[in-house]
């Protein structure tokens, strides 16, 4: 059904502007059968004469069965009627008993928690988004009190149970305690397994309510609506927040959600009190929630690794560099969502941003420099990963050039080269104007650096090669009086 004024509008459209039906159905989002209806002209009524009702001879008989059997399927009751000579398709079957099937429907209480009792969980799907050259899940993990109806929202690129746990732990930071019981549906990350009302708990969240003190009530199966308030959250943040929401990182993302939440959805009216917001009902809500224990609850992921020849470790599509010295060692990766630190038995050996793109070198200058320091002839093997390091503009250089024929190890070389003579941010600046002028070419580089040099009245300094005289690096010449070249020269005289 349509209201008067769209239907005037149709017929406006139609008869004054003499736009088409199925213009007016694309304007207006509606059916063209709709917008046929509403323009009610004799052109769209179906001259020929109705068809008799297939279902009319039977419509007793469906009528008797569904009274006895009211949930009895439409298929069920299609092949009953088969039996009894009707030869038309399921479809209209099912459209009359749609019509006339008995409706149960189902009551509820409007239940009322409180303050510090009740809170509910969930995660929400929010689709995908791209992050370099991977494609990750973004997901948001929600949480409400029951009483106050205050929430805490944080965006991951998965659902794992690291996640998970560590979004509890910052939610109760964020709110300085938590309630007595939180409720969940049967997430994987709570319930390993449910017979019934048993239940067998994931081990990492059972640690997780031993060190904070909380009850974990799983919803019943298919009982969506025993979690109402978190589901009308979930529902506020697509609406409010989410929609046409631009962001550039996932961290990014975080805080325009906290932002959002202090500033629009905390500030609301309370669905159950209009003369307070819900950061007032908060504060009294806030009082009686469970005190925080003195030690943080520590959620990070920890993945077993053995490192192979190079300096790198694999973890989630990325490498990430160690020392020289730990090359062939069995070690253990700690990953929370924004550091990825790697362990040698007790000792932590390293500790990276973490990359959520994908085949990318995550590379620590120091422990390049060590391997150098340390075996000389390894330094031709990562020209180029120390190219992309000084200036990650090199790497759509090297593509563009490769496009037009060039050699990538010729013009990784000579890069390299013009960095150790202008330095990075020289370099930097050059291959960007090499790149808008469409020439990736290192003589195009060399070009605009030696301009910029003479531009500005300078002149690059010409380092020393002693590459093949490894020796000669630390090779120090001790200075000789001068007085001593003036004896000699009064000596001769």
């Amino acid at each position: 059904m349509i209201d008067l004024e769209t239907k005037a509008q149709i017929r406006r459209l139609f008869y004054a502007e003499h736009w088409k039906i199925g213009t007016i159905a694309q304007e207006l989002s509606l059916h063209p059968k709709t917008v046929a209806r509403a323009v009610g002209t004799e052109r769209f009524k179906n001259l020929t004469p109705s068809r008799p009702d297939p279902i009319a001879p039977y419509m007793g008989f469906i009528g008797e069965i569904l009274a006895k059997y009211p949930r009895l399927s439409a298929m069920r009751i299609f092949h009953m009627l088969r039996d009894r000579g009707y030869k038309y398709s399921i479809y209209p079957v099912r459209r009359f008993i749609a019509s006339v099937r008995p409706q149960k429907h189902e009551a509820f209480l409007r239940l009322r928690t409180l303050p510090g009792e009740q809170g509910q969980v969930d995660w929400a799907n929010f689709g995908e988004v791209h992050v370099g050259r991977a494609r990750r899940k973004l997901s948001c993990f929600v949480i409400t009190l029951s009483y106050s109806r205050v929430m805490y929202l944080e965006f991951f690129f998965d659902q794992k149970l690291e996640s998970f746990l560590s979004a509890h732990v910052r939610a109760f930071e964020n709110w300085n305690g938590l309630p007595r019981t939180l409720l969940y549906d049967n997430l994987k990350s709570v319930v390993l397994e449910r017979r019934g009302d048993n239940i067998r708990f994931h081990p990492g969240f059972v640690q997780l309510q031993a060190h904070y003190h909380f009850a974990a009530l799983p919803c019943q199966v298919r009982a969506a609506n025993q979690k109402g308030r978190v589901e009308r959250a979930i529902r506020y943040i697509r609406d409010s927040f989410f929609a046409a929401r631009p962001f550039t990182t996932l961290s990014d993302l975080n805080q325009q959600a906290l932002l959002w939440r202090d500033s629009v959805a905390n500030v609301r009216k309370h669905p159950d009190e209009d003369s307070r917001s819900v950061s007032d009902v908060f504060k009294e809500e806030q009082t009686l929630l469970l005190s925080l224990p003195i030690n943080r609850f520590v959620s990070e992921l920890l993945v077993p690794v053995k490192s192979s020849k190079t300096i790198y470790v694999r973890f989630d599509r990325n490498d990430y560099s160690i020392p020289p010295n730990a090359v062939g060692k069995q070690l253990l990766i700690a990953a929370s969502e924004s550091r990825v630190r790697i362990i040698d038995g007790a000792n932590e050996i390293a500790s990276h941003s973490r990359s959520y793109d994908c085949r990318q070198m995550v590379l620590d200058p120091d422990h390049q420099e060590q391997l150098l320091r340390e075996k000389r002839k390894a330094c031709g093997s990562v020209r180029g990963s120390r190219l992309a390091l000084e200036a990650p503009e090199s790497e759509a250089f090297l593509d563009a050039a490769f496009r037009r024929g060039h050699s990538i190890a010729l013009q990784t070389s000579r890069l390299v080269k013009l960095l150790d003579l202008f330095g990075r941010e020289e370099l930097r600046f050059a291959i960007s104007e090499a790149l808008d002028r469409n020439t990736p070419d290192a003589s195009s580089v060399s070009f605009i650096l030696n301009r910029r040099y003479r531009q500005s009245n300078r002149r690059p300094s010409t380092p020393v090669d002693l590459s093949r005289r490894p020796e000669l690096q630390n090779f120090h010449v001790h200075p000789h009086n001068p007085e001593v070249y003036d004896g000699l020269i009064t000596n001769n005289d």
